[in-house]
């Protein structure tokens, strides 16, 4: 049986040692969590030493968190405006879409401001931001994670880029 990814086997034999386990534990990182097919995010922190692995993890988390968070059973109740949408009538559904869509607009807000790296309408102030990836153990690598908000609904879990928040 021949290679079902020949290419891949061929850009990673074209490297030195170091960038070929990176890139090997970088595909079994993104394999654990699913990614399918990670070779152009390999490729992009392999080369050009950008995040990717983190940037993933991350954008994933805030979807599953505090986006789709909304989707699981009981959140709703939690909240007593909603119980007293739901009690007057309110579909349950549309409920959880509104609050998903609200989640995604203050998350994309945040990343995008995270992405400013300051509040560039102050003058006079000289204090800025980055949001920068760690190493396993909690230290700073020197790599930063920019564009987040750029990236956010390539991230829908669903696969759906979040075209479901808009109906």
């Amino acid at each position: 049986m021949s290679d079902p990814q020949p290419a891949w086997r061929e850009w990673l034999n074209g490297l030195d040692t170091p960038r070929k386990a990176a890139a090997e534990s970088l595909r079994a990182q993104f394999s654990a969590l699913g990614v399918t097919d990670p070779v152009d995010l390999i490729k992009s922190e392999v080369l050009e030493d950008l995040p990717q692995l983190a940037r993933f993890v991350l954008l994933r988390s805030l979807w599953r968190g505090a986006i789709d968070g909304w989707t699981d059973p009981g959140s709703l109740d939690q909240l007593p405006a909603a119980q007293r949408l739901l009690a007057a009538g309110a579909d349950r559904e549309d409920l959880v879409r509104l609050l998903r869509a609200v989640a995604y607009e203050a998350v994309f807000a945040t990343l995008d401001e995270l992405d400013a790296g300051g509040d560039v309408n102050v003058s006079g102030v000289e204090a800025g931001w980055v949001v920068m990836e760690t190493g396993e153990d909690g230290s700073p690598t020197g790599r930063v994670l920019s564009g987040l908000h750029e990236d956010l609904l390539t991230m829908d879990p669903s696969g759906r880029d979040g075209a479901d928040l808009g109906q």
